[in-house]
């Protein structure tokens, strides 16, 4: 009985670790936003994006606070948080997806569709973003850039301003993948 009890903890316990290796993590992703007007460009950038992609399926998934992004002027910020994203009460921002046709084992750079689940301010989209892929040595690099459609996702610009933010805004993304391990 002891034997069998023991067959079994090992057998999940080296269940659980191939699981994780396969597992990366990026524990601080990198996302920035571009706005361009001809008042004032609107940049800001994140570097406290969490992602995480599971090589086994290809699948990937990504989470950011909205408010940790870094505006040039605080202005910027406050009215990104508190006019626009209303980030008290939609706090994150997440996507779910997966990277098709990706060959994990592929050791030079890949170009590839991510396909998923965008959802900010509680409201959802279907995207699919080119992204390119290299893997160095236990590492993979995620990065690309899509563009989101302010409308989409029910961000109301108030028509004194609205010449001043554009309707379409470029999004860039880098994430640095390691192992991971608890």
């Amino acid at each position: 009985m002891n034997r069998i009890l023991i067959l079994l903890f090992i057998s999940f316990s080296l269940l659980g670790s191939n699981t994780k290796s396969n597992q990366f993590i990026a524990r601080q992703g990198q996302v920035s936003f571009f706005s361009y007007t001809t008042a004032e460009n609107i940049e800001a950038k994140n570097n406290q994006v969490l992602s995480i992609i599971d090589v086994s399926n290809n699948e990937i998934a990504i989470s950011m606070l909205m408010n940790a992004f870094i505006f040039k002027k605080s202005l910027m910020y406050e009215h990104f948080n508190e006019s626009y994203i209303e980030s008290d009460l939609y706090p994150k921002a997440t996507f779910k997806g997966h990277i098709l046709d990706f060959d994990s084992s592929q050791v030079e750079s890949q170009t590839r569709i991510v396909k998923g689940t965008l959802t900010i301010r509680n409201i959802s989209k279907e995207i699919e973003i080119k992204t390119i892929i290299t893997k160095d040595n236990n590492t993979y690099i995620l990065e690309g850039d899509f563009e989101i459609v302010v409308k989409d996702f029910d961000i109301k610009i108030p028509p004194i301003v609205a010449s001043n933010i554009a309707k379409i805004i470029t999004t860039k993304f880098r994430f640095e993948y390691e192992s991971y391990e608890e």
